[in-house]
C-alpha cells in the first residue's frame, strides 16, 4: 500500500481537460487588468483626496478638482515669453537636457572602469574600498564643491547627475563581470578567441544583465537628484519650477510639477527596462 501511495504522488501531472482549459482567463484579460486595477485606485485616492479636501482636512493642499482648474494654462506649456517665464515643457525639457549628459557620461564612464575593475583584480582590490565610501556621499553633498570648482550652476548640476549615476553603474558592472561563468572562459581558451572576440563574444554578453540593472537603477537616482539640485541652483528646470511654485504659495502647480515628475520618472525607466531586454535578447 505504501508503495502505491508513493508512485501517486510522484506521478506526472496530467494535462488539462478541455473543460478547464475553457475555464481559464483569455490572454488579453491580464491586459486589461494591469490597467483597469491601476486606474481603480488612482479614481479612488482621487475621490478621497476631494472628499477630504471638500471637509477642510488637507490643511493648504487643493482639492483635485481646483488643481485641474488651476493649471489649465500649464498644460499648454510652451510659452517662452523670457528666462524667467517659460511653460512647463521648457522647465521639462531643460532637466531632461541636464540628465541626458551627465547620464551618457555616467553610462560610459561606469561602465568603462566597472568592466576595468571586474575583470583585473588588482584594480578592484585597490579601489572598491574608495568606492564604497564615495557612493555613500548624499548627491547634494557634492553640490557645493562643484559650485566652488566651477562656478556655473548648469554644469554643476550635471555633474550631481554624473555622482549620482555612475555608482549603481560601475558596481553592477563590475559585479557582471566577475559573475562570468568559468564555463565561458574554458570555451574561449580552448577556442583561441583573442581579447577583443573574448569581450565582445563572451564578457559583454555575459554581464549585459548587470550592466543593464545598474543602468536602470541610475536613470532613476540621476531624475531625483535633477529636481533636487535645480531646486538649488535655480534657473530653468523642473526642479526651480516646484521650488518658485512653493516661494510663490501655487500648490497647484507644485501638485502638477510632481505628477509630471512622477510620470517622466515612470517613463524613464521603463524605457531603460526596454533597452535592455531588446539588447539582452538580441546577444
Amino acid at each position: 500500500m505504501t508503495a502505491t501511495r508513493d508512485r501517486a504522488t510522484v506521478s506526472p501531472s496530467r494535462p488539462l481537460s478541455a473543460t478547464a482549459e475553457k475555464q481559464l482567463p483569455p490572454a488579453w484579460f491580464g491586459r486589461v487588468e494591469a490597467v483597469l486595477y491601476p486606474t481603480l485606485a488612482i479614481v479612488a485616492v482621487g475621490a478621497a483626496w476631494e472628499a477630504l479636501a471638500g471637509g477642510g482636512l488637507t490643511g493648504q493642499l487643493p482639492a483635485p478638482s481646483r488643481v485641474f482648474a488651476d493649471v489649465q494654462p500649464l498644460v499648454r506649456g510652451f510659452f517662452n515669453n523670457d528666462e524667467n517665464d517659460k511653460g512647463v515643457f521648457w522647465q521639462l525639457a531643460a532637466s531632461l537636457g541636464r540628465v541626458a549628459l551627465g547620464y551618457s557620461l555616467a553610462a560610459v564612464v561606469g561602465v568603462s572602469l566597472g568592466i576595468l575593475v571586474g575583470a583585473l583584480r588588482p584594480l578592484r582590490l585597490a579601489f572598491d574600498p574608495l568606492f564604497q565610501v564615495l557612493r555613500t556621499i548624499p548627491p547634494l553633498a557634492w553640490l557645493p564643491i562643484a559650485l566652488a570648482t566651477v562656478s556655473q550652476a548648469n554644469p554643476s548640476a550635471i555633474f550631481v547627475i554624473f555622482i549620482t549615476a555612475i555608482w549603481p553603474i560601475l558596481i553592477n558592472t563590475a559585479v557582471g563581470v566577475r559573475q562570468t561563468p568559468q564555463d565561458y572562459r574554458n570555451v574561449a581558451a580552448v577556442l583561441n578567441l583573442s581579447k577583443t572576440a573574448y569581450f565582445f563574444k563572451i564578457l559583454l554578453p555575459s554581464a549585459a544583465s548587470y550592466i543593464f540593472t545598474g543602468l536602470r537603477i541610475a536613470i532613476g537616482l540621476a531624475w531625483l537628484a535633477i529636481v533636487a539640485a535645480e531646486m538649488l541652483t535655480g534657473g530653468v528646470g523642473i526642479g526651480f519650477f516646484i521650488w518658485d511654485g512653493y516661494n510663490s504659495s501655487r500648490m497647484a502647480d507644485i501638485l502638477f510639477a510632481l505628477v509630471i515628475v512622477g510620470a517622466v520618472g515612470f517613463l524613464l525607466d521603463r524605457l531603460v527596462l526596454w533597452a535592455g531586454r531588446v539588447l539582452v535578447a538580441a546577444e
